[in-house]
């Protein structure tokens, strides 16, 4: 088994950014995942004593299709952000700054229109995730597993509907499943694998034309008969994982 592809999502709903290389933390996410987000006027979120909210709360995919339409690049050196939008003006903002921020909320408001609720806050907060699952977490993805999917429902799927952290080869369709419980080491890092993932209407989502053009949750029901791809995992051991690292299986604990 191997690692084929590692992504993050600096911005909860946004545009993926392939790596070569990361380097994982304990009880972390990868570095800068799921850093900000846009929270609705009516979110409850507080900067300055972070909890973990539902993704309701925030601009998604799951409600949000048109994201999709933008390219987002995150300099974590410069603490700079540039949206790019299918046509018009793209903006570059700091997100180290209020005024770089506002202008992001801003920028992403005028994209959603009626669908943002109230007045929205592009937020962060040192050490947070904006994460789907309430802990941190790395997501993966079996690449035998998509494709059985892809057959089942007669169609090619973009791997990044998904939106995981690793995508990996050299297991067959379904076999991670029994991952949970247990221990891997991916590259030179060690998670234990803690649940499946089930999946959500963000999936739907074209993530090349932004449009809803299928419905991969339907797909997983009616071929496989649960909802559930790819899998969680607990940074337990911190290590650099880079494409092509290898990854090996360890038993299940007693």
């Amino acid at each position: 088994m191997r690692v084929e592809h590692i992504y993050r999502y600096p911005v909860k709903g946004l545009s993926a950014e392939a790596l070569a290389e990361v380097h994982l933390d304990p009880g972390e996410t990868l570095p800068g995942d799921r850093k900000f987000a846009l929270a609705h006027g009516d979110a409850p979120f507080d900067e300055a004593s972070p909890a973990w909210l539902q993704k309701q709360h925030f601009a998604t995919l799951m409600e949000n299709e048109r994201l999709a339409a933008l390219h987002a690049a995150w300099d974590d050196r410069r603490e700079v952000l540039v949206l790019r939008p299918p046509d018009g003006k793209a903006l570059t903002a700091s997100t180290a700054t209020a005024e770089g921020r506002a202008a992001i909320a801003a920028f992403l408001a005028d994209l959603l229109g009626h669908e943002v609720r109230g007045r929205p806050r592009f937020v962060t907060s040192p050490g947070h995730s904006f994460s789907d699952h309430r802990n941190k977490v790395v997501s993966l993805i079996n690449l035998a597993s998509l494709a059985a999917l892809e057959r089942a429902m007669g169609r090619s799927l973009d791997p990044l509907r998904f939106r995981a952290n690793v995508y990996f080869s050299g297991l067959p369709a379904w076999a991670e499943f029994d991952w949970v419980g247990r221990t891997i080491e991916l590259g030179g890092a060690t998670l234990r694998i803690t649940k499946r993932i089930p999946r959500c209407a963000a999936t739907e989502v074209n993530p090349l034309t932004a449009r809803r053009d299928c419905d991969p949750v339907q797909g997983l029901w009616d071929g496989f008969g649960h909802p559930d791809l790819g899998v969680y995992g607990r940074v337990e051991a911190g290590g650099r994982v880079a494409v092509g690292d290898a990854i090996v299986v360890h038993d299940a604990t007693p």
